[in-house]
């Protein structure tokens, strides 16, 4: 069994078998990516980079109520945001019952590589997105993705900010091809590994590319001082099914006090989960995963124990950034890391985008669900084909194209 996962996480290998060698080939197949589907909802295709201030997603309106159509809903439904006072409250179900047929996924942090961005300064439209990240961030953005050093790049608070606009240059490198901004309007869901949910907001228009950018470059630096602040580590396990991963997780937890026990923190795919924890809880595991049948262990370079409580720290701060931005209900399905599930409601977004650091991504079952709902394609955008790897762990015959910057 070839197993991926992600380059920029490998710092050690616990090999458990002779035979366990053969499966780091692939490593740099595997980070955190994602693939979603986006439902066919008539609402206007605005572009990621509109601010949406004039968002004409609504069919009229009746006694106050503003309604919406979806062409994937029963015609006998409607789906309503409800004027209440100065607030107005969108459906959340809105994108209950969407169809998947063409899916842009976007890779999470892991992906990123020294020369990601240069494709990009061929096409004005995805140059000047770096320009722009340029103000916002404070430094040159390019200059890192492009010339590194790689230790700068893999850095938390750099390699988000870096993934998310090399992603959102990749949609502009394909709008400027034959025929791409064709495949940019046929996408009817969209979703993104970690990070790369907030890359897929801003191709589905929830909030600008500026504002989706300020979230980013803040969650980087709020993962990276909640990681500082205690001793945590994530480790791949590899070649288990999620039931043993969890039996071993509980064994490790009975050799650790509470601050070290360790969780599953992300189910990526298959014989392939990432578990967090105190550093301690990291290590007995490693120890106990050969009495287990793990083909071998992976210790991630990642600043800490992300998508579990050690995160909390990081919540706060996140939900402070977004009471502050402008979010606005996607013109797309946009599939959430916490439940697999898309949201219609902004308010229920920005809860879910702050959970999600503490909550582990449930990329398994987003993929199976996309998969079960018969997508006909799917695109990887962004740097690395890590996405595109972990599909086809679920189905040979999936059609996935990549389209990098």
């Amino acid at each position: 069994m070839r197993v991926l996962f992600p380059r920029y996480y490998t710092l050690k290998t616990n090999p458990i078998s002779s035979s366990s060698s053969s499966l780091i080939s692939l490593q740099s197949s595997l980070s955190m990516s994602s693939s979603v589907i986006i439902p066919s909802i008539s609402l206007p295709k605005i572009s990621y980079s509109d601010s949406l201030k004039s968002c004409s997603s609504f069919s009229g309106s009746r006694n106050g109520v503003r309604l919406f159509n979806s062409k994937n809903v029963d015609k006998s439904r409607v789906s309503m945001s409800v004027s209440v006072g100065s607030k107005t409250t969108v459906d959340d179900a809105l994108f209950s019952d969407y169809k998947a047929t063409t899916a842009f996924l976007f890779p999470g942090q892991g992906a990123q590589a020294v020369g990601m961005g240069k494709e990009a300064q061929n096409v004005p439209a995805a140059a000047n997105l770096y320009k722009k990240a340029n103000d916002i961030l404070g430094f040159d953005l390019l200059d890192v993705c492009t010339n590194g050093p790689k230790d700068k790049l893999d850095s938390t608070v750099i390699s988000q900010p870096a993934i998310y606009v090399t992603s959102l240059a990749a949609v502009e490198v394909l709008r400027a091809r034959d025929g791409g901004q064709q495949i940019i309007d046929s996408v009817d869901v969209t979703c993104g590994l970690s990070l790369g949910e907030y890359t897929a907001l801003a191709f589905a228009g929830a909030f600008s590319f500026e504002d989706g950018l300020k979230l980013v470059k803040l969650r980087g630096e709020a993962m990276q001082d909640a990681a500082d602040a205690a001793k945590s580590a994530m480790v791949s396990v590899i070649g288990l099914d999620s039931e043993k991963v969890q039996l071993l997780c509980d064994a490790a937890n009975e050799e650790v006090d509470a601050k070290d026990k360790v969780q599953i923190a992300n189910f990526l795919c298959p014989g392939n989960y990432a578990v967090s924890g105190g550093v301690k809880g990291v290590e007995a595991l490693e120890a106990k995963a050969k009495s287990f049948k793990a083909r071998m262990t992976v210790r991630l370079a990642v600043a800490g124990a992300f998508h579990t409580s050690f995160m909390d720290p990081a919540v706060s701060r996140l939900e402070a950034a977004l009471a502050a931005t402008d979010l606005r209900t996607p013109r797309i399905p946009v599939i959430s890391n916490v439940d697999a599930q898309p949201h219609a409601d902004p308010a229920t977004i920005k809860n879910i985008l702050a959970r999600q650091v503490t909550s582990p991504v449930q990329w398994e079952m987003t993929v199976k669900t996309l998969l079960d709902k018969e997508v006909q394609k799917s695109y990887e955008l962004g740097p690395g084909k890590v996405i595109a790897g972990i599909v086809k762990r679920f189905s040979k015959t999936a059609v996935v194209e990549n389209i990098g910057a």
